[in-house]
């Protein structure tokens, strides 16, 4: 069963542009079982615990502008609004694989928040939940959990502008 999950979310990520590999990983890990390098999803299908969080870490790459994606490695430095931005996505990401909710806001993580997690952006309040008005910002969502980009689109050139004035 595990397997069989940790496939079909490796294949719905691999649908929207990123890469997964399985691999035999040895040594310590951020999450047992998964790593990033290279900007890529590494899995050992026979160690990871929780195939969810496969969805949560492929939240942080599609967060990470494409140029930048190459040169993630291992456990990423991310910002608190990051990581909440990660989980909005993760969760818009499991509904529309097929998969419930509670796949990712599993009881091993998020201190045992999960399930609390999971009713919050079910519920739609406040703006959607954790993140997700970071996700509008991004221009990947108007209609959340609806994404209108799976990854975070390039700026343009009008809004690097902006921002730099700004």
């Amino acid at each position: 069963m595990k397997r069989e999950l940790l496939h079909r979310l490796s294949d719905w990520i691999r649908g929207i542009g990123l890469t997964v590999r399985e691999q035999s990983l040895n040594g310590t890990t951020f999450l047992p079982g998964l790593t990033i390098g290279n900007g890529e999803l590494v899995v050992d299908p026979d160690k990871i615990l929780w195939p969810g969080d496969l969805l949560h870490e492929a939240g942080h790459l599609a967060l990470t502008p494409a140029a930048d994606r190459p040169a993630l490695n291992g456990k990423l430095t991310v910002t608190p609004a990051e990581e909440m931005a990660a989980m909005a996505w993760s969760y818009a990401a499991a509904l529309d694989a097929g998969v419930g909710a509670e796949v990712v806001f599993h009881e091993g993580g998020y201190r045992n928040g999960g399930s609390q997690l999971a009713a919050q952006y079910a519920s739609g309040l406040p703006p959607g939940g954790p993140g997700v008005p970071i996700l509008q910002w991004y221009g990947m969502t108007t209609a959340f959990p609806r994404m209108t980009h799976w990854l975070r689109p390039e700026p343009s050139a009008s809004a690097t502008a902006d921002e730099a004035a700004a």
